[in-house]
């Protein structure tokens, strides 16, 4: 009897510490899958936060990808970006004359390859396959190579074929870090984007300013139009270099995401035309000022542009320009646009969803030479609404309308889809 007592109070003992045991142990074991999972998430998202860095770092007025050598320790490094655009045009002109044929287009295919010699020396290039193929318009080109002397932050030498270091997207024109399927007007026509040049230079960075200045070869005069300067790149392809220009521009960050600065190019265009008349320089100036914001998902940038060019008179003669087809002596332009980030501050981490709006003036026939006319077709201005969807920081899909109109009535609007990527 007495044995049949000792283990009924032992089995009431230890029964419940077995069962407390179990449950402890269901409850470490709970814990710590919790705590697995919340590891991995941990490292999701630092995963993602090299992603979003590694996609939105640049350096030295280059974008995230074509600054991928600056982060390298040594040898190579490799980058790139694309776009695919098509193009949807109204069925007729303001005027009600024809519009003109939908195009889609791989409009361009990017390889960036960098190499690190050591501390002080790298290399950085950028080659462009345009429009699919090398016919049918297409081509292959060097946008830039460059030999660099890396001294520090503050001071730091080019060599090669440079990006002019103008505006807001001759250098920054990845198709993650600039609004719109199309880049700015008044950056094609009156800088012209993308504009690359022989020559050599000085950059910096310390933080809150930075700079660059560069001699580069002039532009060729005899390749201008009533619509611009755009001919007029001899793109580092036996340049024509009986002249060579200055360009130089500064920028001010008082704070991260706040950019205000301005440049200025200086030159004389004349090149083979001068050999015939010694006299015709074409001295060409390109001044501009920009300003843009990327705060709490707002994203603000404006840009005004002025050419002023000499001898145009002599050089519309040379050219056997008449009438309204006189190149122009003063280009002006401006736009102004903005967007903001619809899942800032959402759960939507490394996703942006932005509508965007841009409103541009431009004309490249601002005023002409005496005797000559001006063209109302080239007194242009456009509206573009659209939307921006990156469902990560390296890919974007652009959908916007561009109304487009002129003082000639001839203005033709469009809708354009891009798809863009970088690496």
């Amino acid at each position: 009897m007495y044995r049949i007592l000792l283990v009924v109070m032992i089995s009431l003992l230890v029964c419940p510490q077995v069962l407390f045991a179990q449950d402890d142990a269901k409850d470490e074991s709970e814990e710590i899958k919790r705590r697995i999972d919340a590891l991995a998430q941990e490292i999701e998202q630092l995963k993602l936060g090299e992603a979003l860095v590694e996609a939105d770092q640049m350096r030295f007025g280059f974008g995230p990808a074509a600054s991928k050598i600056y982060r390298t320790e040594r040898g190579v490094s490799i980058g790139g970006y694309g776009e695919a655009v098509y193009y949807n045009y109204a069925g007729e002109k303001d005027d009600g004359s024809n519009g003109k044929a939908d195009v889609t287009d791989l409009l361009r295919a990017i390889v960036y390859v960098g190499y690190k010699f050591n501390s002080k020396w790298l290399l950085n290039t950028e080659f462009e396959f345009e429009h699919g193929s090398t016919g049918a318009g297409g081509s292959v080109s060097a946008e830039f190579i460059h030999l660099e002397y890396t001294h520090s932050p503050a001071f730091n030498m080019r060599f090669g074929l440079l990006l002019v270091p103008m505006g807001l997207v001759n250098e920054l024109h990845e198709p993650t870090v600039y609004m719109g399927a199309n880049r700015p007007d008044v950056e094609k026509a009156i800088m012209p984007s993308t504009w690359r040049e022989n020559g050599m230079g000085i950059y910096g960075d310390t933080g809150k300013f930075s700079y660059r200045a560069y001699i580069v070869n002039g532009l060729r005069g005899s390749k201008f139009s009533s619509g611009g300067l755009r001919g007029g790149r001899q793109k580092g392809g036996r340049a024509i270099s009986d002249h060579f220009a200055l360009v130089g521009r500064a920028d001010v960050t008082p704070r991260p995401g706040f950019l205000f600065g301005g440049s200025v190019y200086y030159g004389n265009s004349g090149q083979d035309l001068a050999r015939g008349n010694p006299n015709l320089k074409v001295s060409t100036g390109i001044y501009e000022g920009h300003v843009d914001i990327r705060h709490s998902g707002l994203w603000f940038s404006a840009l005004a542009a002025h050419a002023s060019l000499g001898d145009v008179a002599a050089l519309n003669e040379a050219l056997d320009k008449t009438g309204s087809g006189s190149v122009g002596e003063t280009l002006s332009g401006y736009y102004v646009q903005a967007g903001y980030d619809l899942l800032h501050r959402t759960n939507y981490s490394g996703q942006s969803l932005m509508p965007y709006l841009r409103f541009e003036r431009l004309n490249t026939q601002a005023s002409v030479p005496s005797g000559y006319e001006q063209n109302p077709a080239n007194d242009r201005g456009n509206i573009t609404l659209g939307v921006a969807y990156q469902p990560e920081p390296r890919i974007v899909f652009k959908l916007d309308y561009k109304n487009n109109s002129n003082e000639a009535d001839s203005g033709l609007d469009q809708l354009n889809f891009q798809v863009g990527y970088v690496f």
